[in-house]
C-alpha cells in the first residue's frame, strides 16, 4: 500500500507542479475546446491520453521503445503546438467535429509517456514488478488532470457562460498561449 501511495503522489505532481509545465500546456490545449456540458468527452479525452501515456510507460520500462530523450523533449511541445492550431481551426465544435482530438490524445500520449519513462525506469529499478507502480502512478496522473481539466472547465463557465465571452476568443486565447509557450519550449529543445 506503501508503495501504491508513493506513485500515486509521483502520478499526481508529474502533474500539478509548474516543472510539468508541458503536461499543463497540453491539457490546457486539449481542454480549451469544451465547455462543462462536455464533461463526458473530456474524461474520455483525458482517458485516452493517460491511456497512451501508461501505455508508453510499460514500453519503455520493459525497454520495448527507446527513443533519444532529445527527440522526446523537443516532440512534447509539437504535440502541444498541434493540438493548438488544431482548435484553431475548428469551425463549430460539434461532437463530431471533435472526435479527431481523442485519437490526438491518445498518440500524443505515447509522446508525453516518452518523457517521463527515463524517471519512472529509474524508480522502478528495485522493483520486482511494474503493476502496481504503473497502477498508482497513472492514478494519481488521473486525478492530477482531472483537478487542471476542473479548473479550466470552471474558468470556461465564468469567462464563456456568466460573462458571454465568444466561445471562438476563449478557444483562441488558450491555444494561442500554448502555442507560443510551446514554440518557445520546442525552439529551446531543438535536437
Amino acid at each position: 500500500m506503501e508503495d501504491l501511495t508513493f506513485y500515486l503522489k509521483t502520478g499526481w505532481e508529474h502533474i500539478i507542479s509548474w516543472s510539468a509545465m508541458d503536461h499543463l500546456l497540453f491539457i490546457l490545449a486539449l481542454a480549451a475546446i469544451y465547455l462543462p456540458e462536455n464533461r463526458k468527452q473530456v474524461l474520455i479525452l483525458i482517458t485516452a491520453f493517460t491511456i497512451g501515456h501508461s501505455l508508453t510507460l510499460a514500453l519503455s520500462v520493459y525497454k520495448l521503445v527507446s527513443i533519444s530523450s532529445k527527440w522526446v523533449e523537443f516532440l512534447v511541445p509539437c504535440t502541444i503546438m498541434v493540438t493548438a492550431v488544431f482548435n484553431l481551426l475548428q469551425k463549430n465544435f460539434s461532437n463530431r467535429s471533435l472526435r479527431l482530438n481523442y485519437l490526438l490524445a491518445l498518440f500524443f500520449g505515447l509522446v508525453h509517456g516518452l518523457g517521463f519513462a527515463a524517471a519512472i525506469r529509474f524508480m522502478l529499478a528495485g522493483s520486482q514488478t511494474i503493476f502496481i507502480p504503473l497502477l498508482g502512478f497513472n492514478i494519481g496522473l488521473e486525478l492530477g488532470q482531472l483537478a487542471v481539466i476542473a479548473a479550466i472547465l470552471l474558468l470556461a463557465y465564468i469567462v464563456v457562460k456568466k460573462l458571454h465571452f465568444r466561445r471562438h476568443w476563449w478557444v483562441g486565447i488558450l491555444s494561442i498561449t500554448a502555442f507560443v509557450w510551446a514554440a518557445y519550449f520546442a525552439l529551446q529543445r531543438l535536437p
